[in-house]
């Protein structure tokens, strides 16, 4: 769970990086997505990234998986609780709950690789014209698609929670990761906790900021 935690967090510093590029616009009004589009391209086209991908895919089912054993194990190994338990007073309540929360974001992670992933590698984008020249390279106008899809409220808001989820299961699994691996010793624990507790809150919010900024126009 470490190890595999880890690797995710690492790929959301990736993503969150590229999906702001969707906020040069406030910097740049004529972009108009271009700096984003060329950026989901690299990724996109690049096949290293493309290899990643699929390591991406084993990581993320790997961690599925053994969060789920892991839960069950634990059941399993007190089927009968105590008489009189008040978790509270050694655990967070999402800490006791991270099961739930990251049976939240594999819903959400569905629901975004429907949205996203499906049409950009399986059947195609539903906002035409779906590819654009750009000098001799042809893009796929990703950030058309962006503003289509979170031109519906209710999908706005299903993200929006789908990164409140995440926050909550990041506020723990972060120092957790560390902690299972043994590098959250004393010396460095303070460190890892400032820096778990930030990336919590502002990898969240980053994303959240997106469906949001393109539903309020903020972003053209």
């Amino acid at each position: 769970m470490g190890i595999t935690g880890l690797f995710l967090i690492m790929f959301l510093v990736v993503h969150c990086a590229v999906n702001a590029a969707i906020f040069f616009d406030l910097i740049d009004t004529s972009d108009n997505g271009a700096t984003f589009n060329r950026w989901a391209h690299f990724m996109g086209t690049n096949p290293i990234i493309r290899t990643m991908e699929i390591v991406l895919f084993a990581g993320l089912l790997l961690h599925v998986i053994d969060g789920l054993l892991l839960f069950f194990q634990n059941r399993k190994a007190r089927p009968v609780r105590y008489a009189y338990e008040k978790a509270s007073a050694s655990s967070t309540w999402y800490s006791r709950s991270m099961a739930i929360l990251g049976t939240l974001i594999l819903f959400f992670l569905i629901v975004h690789l429907k949205d996203f992933w499906v049409k950009t590698r399986i059947t195609e984008l539903t906002i035409k014209p779906e590819f654009y020249y750009e000098g001799t390279d042809k893009i796929e106008n990703l950030y058309s698609e962006m503003l289509a899809v979170f031109s519906n409220p209710p999908v706005v808001l299903l993200y929006i929670l789908g990164c409140f989820s995440l926050f909550w299961h990041l506020l723990h699994g972060f120092r957790s990761a560390f902690q299972s691996l043994g590098l959250n010793t004393a010396k460095y624990k303070a460190t890892i906790s400032a820096a778990g507790d930030a990336f919590s809150v502002i990898v969240p919010i980053i994303f959240a900021l997106m469906p949001l900024a393109m539903y309020l126009k903020w972003v053209n």
